[in-house]
């Protein structure tokens, strides 16, 4: 897995094996920022369920300000850490934490925050619940489920499937 676009761009991403971890496939990170617009200069994101970091690392490469991933599995935090020092991306925070536990004291607002929980849980709705105070003024989510969202409280701006996995780009409502 490689990252797309930006100034990493090409730049392969390392990750450990682990049961659920499914990166964003290239296409549907390339549909997002598409959506989103190839340069986030100034953006603050958020990546609560970092895994590969493919989301994240996309973020930093097309400038962001600052992103912060959050994964509460060890090997995986070691991973992209080892790989945020490797190609030297200063604005890359790495936190090893619970998602909901770190979402709660948040240093925020977020203009871009990307929710890839892992699928079989609940707690893509249990965050969505608690985003609405954690963004920017315009800020948006990307999500991803395995089942078509119900988005109470938010609206789709776009949305695409791609597998088992559906992804939106949402806004409060």
């Amino acid at each position: 897995m490689r990252i797309i676009g930006g100034a990493l761009r090409r730049r392969r991403l390392h990750f450990p094996s682990r049961p659920g971890l499914r990166p964003t496939p290239d296409r549907v990170r390339e549909t997002l920022f598409n959506w989103l617009g190839q340069d986030l200069t100034g953006w603050q994101c958020l990546d609560l369920f970092a895994g590969s970091g493919a989301l994240g690392f996309e973020a930093a490469s097309r400038g962001a300000d600052r992103v912060v991933m959050v994964d509460l599995d060890r090997a995986v935090v070691d991973a992209l850490r080892q790989q945020a020092q490797q190609w030297e991306v200063a604005q890359v925070e790495i936190h090893q934490a619970e998602a909901v536990a770190y979402l709660s004291r948040a240093p925020g607002p977020f203009d871009l925050v990307f929710l890839d929980p892992p699928f079989g849980t609940r707690l893509l709705a249990e965050v969505l619940g608690m985003m609405a105070t954690r963004l920017a003024p315009g800020g948006r989510i990307y999500a991803e489920s395995p089942t078509p969202l119900e988005v109470a409280g938010w609206r789709v701006l776009r949305q695409t499937r791609a597998g088992l996995s559906h992804a939106y780009l949402l806004e409060l409502a």
